[in-house]
């Protein structure tokens, strides 16, 4: 039984996607990060929507190398086949969008990583256990990638596997055109003509617009071209159209009307960069899956129009529940990326791949509070932010490179513990509002348009704490939701997980009602946030409101981390057993519970530092078991 349905072979790069739109790629001010390349992008595209996906290409050893490894198994792609290559570096893109059918585009790939691809980095093993191997045209323009795609196809071919080509023809890569022409798609080559029809009939599968089957064919009459493909092969030829739509030819091609079409979608086109890699990965998905052509191109159709509509490659391509939402509801409003309600879908559906990690069981140790220390005798600025470095210490004991572990860490007083949990593989959440604000306000360092949050590290979770209640008026409920409401956009606009803690118990009364009534209100006010953290709710009834009401607006939501209020640990033992018993309570974020006693004695000097890290993780470790236990006993277990 094969374990993969497609590998794709070729380049992979780091794409710098300029920000600004409309402008020349000279004055670009700042650029979005990617990963990059056909294969790659392809590979991604096709994962998202449910094909157990490789890619075959080379890395190098270096920062960029890694981001692409990472990246790629972020988005669920095998990377057996991604060699790290130790003398050469990752290609790299620099492009822009000028306008809908223009992106100035820089290929930096000078004795770059991908293009030293070679036979021996072809595993027979890992092609033989596909169902599909893809090459893209580019790897057939110099002689050692070449072998390497030759092998490739070979083995595929010898194991039963399909195989198809994205002709993927830049001018510049072949070099019959210019560094400055990387946004040239056609220029003539009797060379390049000869060397990919020598590979023609290796295929199942041929993909390119009309330019590329031009290139493919020898000729610039697209029919004609077409034909000299077809003398030289028997796959399925499938033409991109643009806005004609594309056409697949499994037999002789006696014109456009000989070909199978699938409905196209009236879309307004952001740029066009991208495109063909979204429409391959559709077209796969319903080639695979055994579909006819009508379906499978419909499937190539949308997925090229996510692309066409939205910043970026890979980021824009759609979930498989997207697409299915998509194409069940129709286009709504024509520039998607505008479409809320699809927006929501794309990003609940994709956002694993913007953040990793397993995050089904969350144990949260939350030090970041600011005026509970501020108040302690002995405080200093210098003392705090030492001491919350010791919070990370004893957080990473416990952790020990285990998943399911977390902090929530402030800026102002714990900096260099915010930064020095980069990269531990922690869950971090950072606290947005000044502590204790009613009606809420943000910290400063924010801006008036929390512009400050482009700053923030991409693995960082906005996390914002809202005093609120049904009863608040509604003047006051109008301001927090439009603070709450700017911060959330804000924070999507950065690609950053949204937190929204919200505690009405401080406010007013509260009965079984009350947490749900909140949570509808926030729905209401267009505000979805990833992760939501409450108050311990004292019955099963009020669980099962509160997450009603999540789940009638979002199936999607992350889940739901039980906060502390400074509990005693047999309160929060109690609390824990009712919220355990149900799945999309995640955990918990404690804090005061865990150091509050602790902290008492370090600022006092009546401890040192060792011993406040022990006391500590013997804390957190033991509410981390009494998670788990309460897990086990609600699931069923001893």
């Amino acid at each position: 039984m094969k374990t993969l349905d497609v590998i794709t072979i070729g380049r992979s790069s780091v794409d710098l996607y300029g920000q600004q739109v409309g402008g020349r790629l000279e004055d670009m001010g700042s650029f979005a990060k990617y990963i990059g390349g056909s294969p790659t992008n392809i590979a991604c595209g096709t994962a998202r929507l449910g094909l157990r996906s490789a890619v075959i290409t080379r890395v190098g050893d270096e920062h960029m190398g890694r981001f692409i490894r990472e990246q790629l198994i972020r988005e669920g792609v095998d990377v057996r086949g991604v060699a790290t290559d130790p003398e050469r570096l990752t290609a790299l893109v620099i492009l822009g969008i000028r306008d809908e059918d223009s992106f100035p585009l820089i290929f930096y790939r000078e004795n770059c990583a991908d293009m030293a691809l070679s036979e021996g980095d072809i595993d027979e093993a890992l092609i033989a256990d596909a169902r599909c191997v893809l090459a893209t045209g580019t790897h057939l323009s110099n002689p050692r990638t070449e072998a390497a795609v030759m092998r490739a196809l070979t083995l595929a071919r010898a194991h039963g596997a399909r195989t198809a080509l994205d002709i993927d023809y830049r001018p510049n890569l072949w070099g019959v055109a210019g560094h400055g022409a990387g946004e040239s798609r056609f220029v003539e080559s009797a060379a390049v003509t000869a060397r990919l029809q020598a590979t023609l009939p290796l295929f199942d599968l041929i993909v390119g617009t009309e330019e590329e089957f031009h290139i493919a064919g020898g000729t610039t009459d697209t029919l004609d071209a077409l034909r000299a493909v077809r003398a030289l092969s028997d796959a399925v030829l499938v033409c991109k159209r643009g806005a004609a739509g594309a056409v697949a030819f499994a037999g002789a091609i006696d014109g456009w009307d000989s070909g199978q079409q699938g409905p196209g979608f009236p879309i307004e086109v952001f740029n066009v960069l991208g495109a063909g890699d979204g429409f391959f990965s559709g077209l796969l998905k319903g080639w695979l899956d055994d579909e006819p052509w009508p379906r499978a191109l419909e499937y190539a159709n949308a997925c090229g129009a996510f692309a066409v509509s939205r910043h970026g490659c890979t980021p824009a391509y759609p979930s498989l529940e997207e697409l299915r939402f998509f194409l069940d509801r129709g286009v709504v409003q024509p520039d998607l990326r505008n479409d809320a309600a699809l927006e929501q879908v794309h990003w609940a559906t994709n956002r694993q791949g913007r953040m990793g990690g397993d995050w089904s069981t969350m144990r949260e140790f939350a030090f970041d509070h600011r005026m509970q220390l501020e108040a302690l005798e002995g405080y200093t600025p210098a003392q705090g932010a030492a001491f919350k470095r010791l919070c990370l210490d004893a957080a990473l004991r416990v952790q020990d490179g285990q998943p399911g572990h977390g902090i929530l860490c402030d800026n102002r007083i714990g900096r260099a513990a915010l930064h020095a949990a980069s990269g531990t593989g922690l869950w971090i959440g950072r606290p947005a509002e000044w502590p204790g604000s009613r009606p809420l306000t943000l910290e400063p360092e924010l801006g008036a348009d929390c512009g400050g949050l482009s700053e923030w590290p991409r693995e960082t979770v906005v996390k914002v704490l809202c005093f609120c209640h049904p009863d608040d008026d509604a003047a006051l409920r109008a301001e927090q939701e439009a603070t709450v409401g700017r911060l959330f956009t804000a924070a999507r606009r950065n690609g950053l997980d949204f937190l929204l803690e919200i505690i009405p118990s401080k406010v007013g009364p509260v009965d079984e009602d009350t947490t749900a009534v909140l949570i509808r209100q926030f729905y209401a006010a267009g505000i979805f946030p990833d992760w939501w953290k409450l108050e311990p709710l004292t019955s099963a009834a009020a669980w099962s409101k509160a997450i009603a009401a999540i789940e009638e607006h979002d199936r999607h939501t992350r889940g739901i981390v039980v906060l502390g209020l400074d509990a005693p640990e047999a309160e929060l033992e109690a609390s824990f057993g009712v919220a355990a018993g149900f799945p999309l309570v995640r955990g918990f974020a404690v804090g005061r519970t865990i150091f509050g006693a602790v902290a008492r004695d370090w600022f006092a000097g009546r401890t040192g530092d060792e011993d406040a890290v022990c006391a500590m993780a013997d804390r957190y470790a033991r509410l981390c078991g009494i998670w788990d236990r309460a897990r086990v006993a609600a699931q069923g277990g001893a």
